[in-house]
């Protein structure tokens, strides 16, 4: 008997060593329509957490400690009935081998998200169907950032969670909801996972694997070479931008590194900060005042 309780004690040990892919927190903004009854916005919330941290998203496993870091702040703009007009911004992280530092890996503002939504409403995931574009937004965030972490691992780590929400992408064109269109400018949900998963836009998987496995992961314990090989992943960006001048993806990159790129370069072991620079200004020029205070 006690050999049986003890097998049981194990198993469920075990079990509770893993978990949801996802440690999320999301926040819903109200502030913007002025509505006396604030219930409703509190429901979503807590909904929204529950969906994105609980929902099984992979039939990967994740341990605790694996579970991806993240934020979401949705600001509602305008509300009326089950209506509700509203951006989302999505970050992430990642942890740096061998320090407490986490890395920002996703840092992204979407502006076009509309929904309905009644309160108390469940919020279910199916792959098969869109049924609602709220559902369907939060899913199609959560695998990019499932996928743009898994590419920090390993080369071309996120493909599989790419598809997925391509394939919401695909779903979601026959709604009229707006940011899912090809013809809806070059920042829109499609652009951004069709790049991802194109062989034109390849040298950004590289350099998101280059930059964060092999050289963020090795400052800790060779500052001089991990420096040298997250410079040279940052040229990769000058053979993309020589084909796709104006390539979307480049900016989610900077607008997630680069208060961390002048971070890193204005302390330790010194590279060619000149070249840096240089490229630096030609791949990301709309942070050149962040690139001047690189202090070296």
């Amino acid at each position: 008997m006690r050999n049986i309780l003890f097998s049981v004690f194990l198993l469920f040990a075990v079990l509770g060593t893993y978990a949801q892919e996802l440690n999320c927190r999301v926040t819903v903004n109200s502030d913007q329509v002025g509505q006396t009854n604030q219930q409703i916005f509190r429901t979503l919330e807590r909904s929204l957490n529950d969906f994105v941290n609980k929902t099984k998203w992979t039939n990967r496993t994740y341990r605790e400690n694996e579970r991806v870091n993240a934020r979401m702040f949705i600001t509602v703009t305008q509300y009326e009935s089950d209506r509700f007009e509203a951006n989302i911004q999505i970050q992430s992280t990642r942890p740096v081998f061998n320090t407490t530092y986490e890395s920002p890996v996703f840092n992204y503002k979407d502006n076009a998200f509309n929904f309905q939504y009644q309160e108390f409403q469940p919020l279910v995931y199916n792959p098969n169907n869109f049924d609602s574009n709220l559902v369907g937004v939060i899913s199609y965030y959560v695998y990019m950032i499932l996928g743009l972490d898994a590419d920090t691992f390993s080369l071309e780590g996120g493909n599989d969670f790419y598809r997925q929400a391509q394939n919401i992408v695909t779903q979601a064109q026959s709604s009229n909801y707006s940011g899912w269109g090809q013809d809806t400018g070059d920042r829109s949900r499609f652009e951004l996972v069709d790049n991802l998963l194109s062989n034109a836009f390849r040298e950004y998987r590289i350099a998101m694997y280059n930059y964060h496995r092999k050289g963020l992961d090795i400052l800790a314990d060779n500052n001089s070479t991990g420096k040298q090989i997250i410079a040279g992943s940052l040229r990769l960006f000058e053979t993309l931008i020589s084909r796709r001048p104006n390539a979307f993806l480049i900016q989610t990159f900077f607008d997630a590194k680069s208060e961390e790129i002048q971070n890193i370069f204005s302390d330790g072991p010194k590279v060619d900060i000149v070249k840096l620079k240089e490229t630096l200004n030609k791949v990301a020029p709309f942070y050149s005042s962040t690139w001047n205070e690189i202090n070296y």
